[in-house]
């Protein structure tokens, strides 16, 4: 009897790129069941190896087997075809079409009109713990959501290999675990799985084998059960020095972001509308706020940036010290002192299309000496951009590379740098290191704890509770459109903070600035 072939099988694969050999002879070998981690720091090849293996991205060199034969992935729709799903990191979605439109696109005409889907989609949704209504538009959902649509997708697809780039970046870990009884059911079936996740810890609880790579290469293969959280990062960065600081809390001194009964009436049918959100921002402190995707994160965040606003009649719910500024559109925000990290990078945070000067400029413009009596001034401009690349360490061939072309992590760095070097008195930040690597992760961390200890006042909103309990001095959590009062890290639990997420603020004590 014939040993039973691998699912997929890659010897040799080679993508190059201008300046740029993003896969250097990978061999990759997944077996029928199996949960296999891919692991690496950003700009290690991950992503783009996925690629090939959906047929995004044709190598230059290697062979792909797959179930014992020698194929060749021309189109996404070929590996779709062969059982192949994957969900990317940045979201593959048609914003102005509802869930149901995008899925049905997906599956192609065979599968059914967007009507014909929607039980099955209600159906898929729910026995997975991660309810959608497909009649809503995906640009009124919460990045939440919008992963939610990319996982279901794929699950109602005869998979028998499904790629999930950084799948739990945007869950609470109780969706993530509810995630993994998925996957691990899955896999029990004869499904493959490879994962790509930067939350090491997931990647040991769920996976059975791992490979590493770094620098396009692979650098090493490892039983991630076998393994610690330290051991892991080593292999993927080599140097595991500041991945495991603990940062000193800080008290801050006066609150310089104010918001006082903050209610806001949401038009979308389906979205969250605010109610009565009180909170102060010291100087000098991070205060960190929980909560699970598409319980006012979105509304909150473009209430503060200035993308949406309030009347002036109302404008004194929003404060920045004692200037009313509610009223006010995001440019003239950022003049009194506000930075502003969006959740979404590509399309929000910066314009693919655009290069890294560009898109410093984009928010920068202000900064003196950028634009001067109405001309932009580009070589200021670009040295701008270099100081960013090189501060927050950019992996990107320089400042004229577009967008698009820098891997998640090290976009982060660069919005986040080119936030951060403006000199802000406020910084708002969503979701600061999804979907990075622990290397940046830790880079971005200690960037905003640095500029905490410079005075900056910093608003941090994550559904990453490891992340907020490591660099906020104070929590609090956002569910359903309220937020609970806020108190001191030291004092809280993970436990504590997860029943405020789930609108359970009995448990919170009661702080002066709450409304």
């Amino acid at each position: 009897m014939s040993p039973t072939p691998s699912r997929l099988h890659l010897r040799g694969i080679t993508k190059r790129y201008p300046g740029c050999l993003a896969n250097d002879r990978v061999d990759l070998l997944i077996q029928p069941g199996e949960i296999h981690a891919l692991l690496g720091e950003n700009g290690a090849g991950k992503s783009t190896l996925m690629k090939i293996i959906y047929g995004a991205v044709q190598p230059d060199a290697g062979e792909i087997r797959w179930q014992g034969e020698t194929v060749t992935m021309h189109d996404p729709a070929q590996a779709r075809a062969r059982g192949i799903g994957m969900v990317f990191q940045h979201f593959s979605l048609f914003e102005t079409l509802s869930v149901a439109q995008n899925i049905a696109l997906a599956l192609g005409p065979r599968a059914g009109t967007p009507r014909q889907l929607e039980a099955k989609i209600r159906e898929v949704s729910q026995r997975y713990g991660m309810p959608l209504e497909p009649q809503r538009l995906v640009h009124g959902l919460s990045i939440g959501e919008r992963q939610r649509v990319e996982i279901v997708r794929c699950l109602m697809q005869d998979i028998r290999l499904l790629i999930l780039d950084e799948p739990t970046s945007v869950l609470t870990p109780q969706e993530a675990e509810e995630l993994f009884v998925v996957l691990r059911r899955l896999a029990a079936e004869g499904c493959s799985i490879l994962f790509i996740s930067h939350k090491l810890n997931e990647v040991r609880a769920l996976c059975q084998r791992a490979t590493v790579l770094r620098a396009g290469k692979v650098s090493g293969h490892c039983v991630p059960a076998d393994c610690s959280d330290l051991e892991l990062a080593r292999l993927m960065v080599g140097d595991a020095e500041g991945l495991e600081t603990d940062y000193p809390r800080a008290q801050g001194g006066a609150p310089f972001l104010r918001l006082d009964g903050l209610s806001w009436r949401n038009a979308d049918p389906f979205g969250v509308s605010l109610a009565e959100i009180g909170l102060e921002v010291r100087a000098g402190e991070i205060l960190g706020i929980a909560g699970v995707a598409g319980n006012g994160q979105d509304e909150l965040l473009a209430l503060l940036s200035g993308e949406q606003r309030l009347t002036a009649q109302d404008a004194g719910r929003i404060r920045f010290g004692d200037r009313p500024v509610g009223h006010l559109p995001p440019d003239q925000r950022r003049r009194h002192g506000l930075a502003f990290v969006p959740a979404e990078r590509l399309g929000h945070g910066a314009v693919p299309e655009l290069s890294l000067s560009d898109n410093g400029l984009l928010t920068a413009f202000q900064r003196p000496g950028l634009v001067e009596r109405g001309m932009v001034r580009q070589g200021r401009v670009r040295a701008f951009a270099e100081e960013v690349i090189r501060r927050f360490a950019v992996k990107t061939p320089g400042a004229d590379a577009p967008a698009r072309s820098l891997s998640g992590g090290n976009l982060q760095k660069f919005i986040l740098g080119r936030e951060i070097l403006q000199n802000p008195k406020l910084l708002v930040a969503a979701h600061p290191t999804w979907g990075v690597d622990v290397g940046a992760a830790a880079a971005i961390h200690r960037a905003l704890i640095a500029l905490r200890d410079a005075g900056a006042a910093i608003l941090v909103i994550s559904e990453d509770l490891e992340e907020l309990f490591r660099i906020s001095d104070r929590l609090a959590a956002l569910s359903g459109g309220r937020l609970s009062p806020a108190r001191a890290t030291a004092e809280c639990t993970p436990a504590e903070v997860g029943r405020w997420m789930a609108g359970r603020f009995d448990a919170a004590l009661p702080a002066p600035h709450a409304a």
